[in-house]
């Protein structure tokens, strides 16, 4: 009897447990962070009336006779189940989703304390606490580096109040742009070039802008063929195309006079020699045997006007010296340029000499390789400036009026203005050599071989617009249309050392093609005086080069980096690296057939701030918000991870602490090795199941209950056993 009732006591005593447990867990049902246990109930050792004993021969085996004895609790489990969000409009709110405790230190980091209640907040010395004034533990920002170490030693989060940052002087510039490579473009601008050099008796000077390179040499205008019209169309030239030009007309004049018929006829037999290599003989016919010097030049200069359309030349009659003039304008494309004598009849040459050539029009072709540009002869270029130079050299080449052999004597001045025209002015004033410029600028259709070319038509078209009469000391000037270079320029500022601002310009300028390669762009760095990037004049601004493959990627760039000086007490000498991406990749300038255009662009410097606002990232990182536009991380908080979070021990104040069975805490960073991510501006509410636990207290009720009666029913049987006695 007495042992019904001892079971029926551990049955009381182990159900008030379960009770406590599961009052506990409804008491903190709005706690932060809480997480409810569970009472786990096991049996009592049992008496034992007989033993179990196993069969023997024909008698079975019987099991053992065991009377228990009572229940009791042996464990408790506490159920590390994820509590839910709650958002809350505190930004140092924070809340763990997964695995893993905030560490704090209630003195000072020499002990560790674990929690999951994120309610922190800065004290009046800055220092991140929770709501029993622990001390949360992290990582600080190194002032050095200014980078927040999270393979160091943990330690007391601080953030001194008025925190302010220093200036950063910039170190790094970023820029992704992409460069048109196509025939038709939006952003160009006109060349430019260092324009003539006029002998010592000319008083003109070229108002082409000035250029030079880091090393004070000119800086080519860039490669004809890879600029464009006015607006905006790609000339393309290819080698070999280009225009005919000329300053005067070319003429020549009989040396003897027209000889009159006497008896016999006279007939005019010339051969002239075409553009394309071919010839064209002229015979006149009609004659009489007595007709005069006269009535047989006026033959002959008919017949050689027939043929103009083909030869280009035109003849007229000089009645006064009895002699035959001979002209080409050079001003008919689909005619031949110059005069070009190859044989004369027998029967009357008319004062004309065999193989008597005159020329004044030349050929100037493109050539990517190089150029050639010597007075008299046909005429090669590769950049805007070589082609100015062979057009001045050659204006200047053709005056000789003392005959004493010498030529660039005159003052006629081919320049680029800054409007990227060909400006040519006939000033005059020289000794000798000034002449009536008749400048005519035809389609270039054969080469000096007569092998066909190709028009140009843009090309030819901006050049024809040269097409004038300049007289000599006239104010009046010819211009051709205007050839541009393909531009793009982007622009930044950067601080220096004070952390004073600076604005840094870059611009681009598309200088040359190559088809096996890829394409080649000027680049112009510069900033406002008095800062300086360069030790040569101009000292604020420094050239350079950028080349792409021709697959669009980045090939290579020069200079990598500048010199940067802000001449106003910042330090000086400051290197800043210029990033335009990875050389065979795509990841920073391009050059593809698409406007230009900047799709990004950035520097790592900044003024001086104050503090004014921190969040709190998904890796706990304590970011600052500064009045400079800047944000920092400036600490970051600790997260510890257990083998077993069961066996923690709790420490009241929502504070768990190390046991040995909770095995060593693993520190490290949010959501990284298994520990869940940090929410802020959010808190874990308690993960209680109200519905749950209330459940629960039916069940602990009805089983105390049930445990009652087993006392009183035992007392009851005692009562008849004392009966029996009366």
């Amino acid at each position: 009897m007495l042992k019904s009732l001892f079971s029926g006591v551990s049955g009381l005593q182990s159900h008030q447990i379960a009770m406590d447990v599961e009052s506990n867990n409804i008491a903190n049902v709005n706690t932060v962070g809480f997480k409810y246990s569970r009472a786990n109930f096991s049996d009592l050792l049992a008496q034992t009336k007989a033993i179990a004993t196993a069969p023997q021969g024909q008698l079975g085996g019987k099991n053992p006779v065991q009377v228990g004895l009572g229940s009791t609790v042996n464990s408790m489990t506490r159920i590390f189940s994820q509590g839910s969000i709650q958002n809350s409009d505190k930004n140092t709110d924070v809340a763990i989703q997964g695995d893993g405790f905030f560490i704090i230190s209630p003195d000072g980091g020499n002990t560790y304390k674990y929690t999951r209640a994120g309610d922190f907040k800065f004290d009046a010395g800055g220092n991140f606490v929770d709501n029993n004034g622990f001390l949360a533990q992290g990582w600080l920002r190194d002032p050095v580096t200014g980078k927040v170490d999270s393979t160091t030693p943990i330690e007391n989060i601080n953030i001194a109040p008025g925190l302010t940052t220093p200036a950063s002087p910039t170190q790094e510039i970023v820029l992704k742009a992409n460069l048109n490579s196509g025939a038709l473009v939006e952003s160009f601008s006109p060349a430019y070039s260092v324009g003539s050099t006029p002998p010592p008796n000319n008083g003109v000077v070229s108002s082409a802008p000035s250029a030079v390179d880091e090393n004070g040499n000119a800086v080519p205008s860039g490669d004809l063929g890879v600029m464009f019209n006015e607006v905006g169309e790609a000339f393309s030239l290819q080698p070999g195309q280009g225009v005919w030009a000329s300053f005067l007309d070319t003429q020549t004049t009989a040396t003897n006079g027209v000889t009159a018929s006497t008896g016999t006829v006279q007939e005019l037999d010339i051969t002239l020699q075409l553009d394309d290599g071919t010839t064209k003989q002229i015979i006149s016919t009609g004659g009489g045997a007595n007709d005069s010097a006269a009535v047989n030049a006026n033959r002959y200069v008919s017949a050689i006007n027939a043929q103009t359309a083909v030869t280009g030349v035109s003849a007229s009659y000089d009645a006064t010296a009895n002699r035959i003039v001979l002209t080409n304008s050079n001003s008919n494309a689909a005619a031949s340029h110059n005069i070009r004598i190859t044989t004369v009849g027998a029967t009357d040459n008319s004062g004309l000499t065999i193989a008597d050539s005159r020329t004044t029009a030349y050929r100037y072709q493109y050539d990517p390789t190089g150029s050639l540009k010597t007075p008299g002869l046909d005429k090669t270029f590769t950049t805007m400036a070589d082609l100015r130079e062979a057009m001045e050299l050659q204006a200047r080449n053709v005056g000789d009026g003392d005959g004493d052999g010498t030529s660039d004597e005159n003052n006629i001045s081919v320049i680029i203005n800054d409007q990227g025209k060909l400006e040519i002015s006939n000033p005059g004033g020289s000794q000798d050599g000034d002449y009536n410029i008749n400048l005519n600028i035809t389609a270039l259709t054969t080469d000096s071989g007569g092998a066909p070319v190709i028009e140009n038509t843009r090309f030819t078209r901006n050049m024809e617009a040269l097409n004038s009469v300049i007289p000599i000391g006239g104010t009046g000037k010819a211009f051709s249309q205007s050839f541009n270079a393909a531009t793009h320029s982007s622009s930044i500022d950067i601080f220096d050392s004070l952390g004073s601002k600076h604005t840094i310009r870059m611009e681009f300028r598309k200088v040359s093609v190559n088809t096996a390669t890829g394409s080649t762009w000027n680049m112009k760095v510069s900033v406002p005086s008095p800062a300086t990037i360069d030790t040569i004049a101009p000292t604020n601004e420094k050239t350079g080069s950028v080349r792409f493959n021709n697959d669009g990627s980045l090939a290579t760039y020069n200079p990598p980096n500048i010199s940067f000086s802000g001449n106003n007490g910042s330090a000086p000498n400051q290197q800043v690296n210029l990033s335009f991406g990875t050389a065979n990749k795509f990841d920073g300038m391009t050059s593809f057939d698409s406007r230009s255009s900047t799709s990004g662009i950035s520097q790592d410097g900044f003024t001086g701030g104050d503090l004014v606002g921190i969040r709190i990232d998904q890796s706990g990182t304590l970011v600052g918000s500064f009045s400079n536009g800047r944000s920092f991380g400036l600490a970051q908080i600790a997260m510890a991870k257990f083998t077993n979070n069961e066996g923690l021990s709790t420490d009241g104040g929502n504070v768990y602490t190390q046991t040995a069975n909770s095995g060593d805490p693993i520190i490290g960073t949010a959501a990284t090795a298994g520990r869940g991510f940090i929410q802020s501006s959010a808190l874990e509410a308690s993960n209680v199941d109200l519905s749950r636990a209330l459940t629960q207290l039916i069940i602990i009720q009805r089983g105390f209950q049930a445990n009652g009666k087993t006392i009183t029913t035992s007392d009851q049987l005692l009562q008849t056993l004392i009966g029996l006695k009366q």
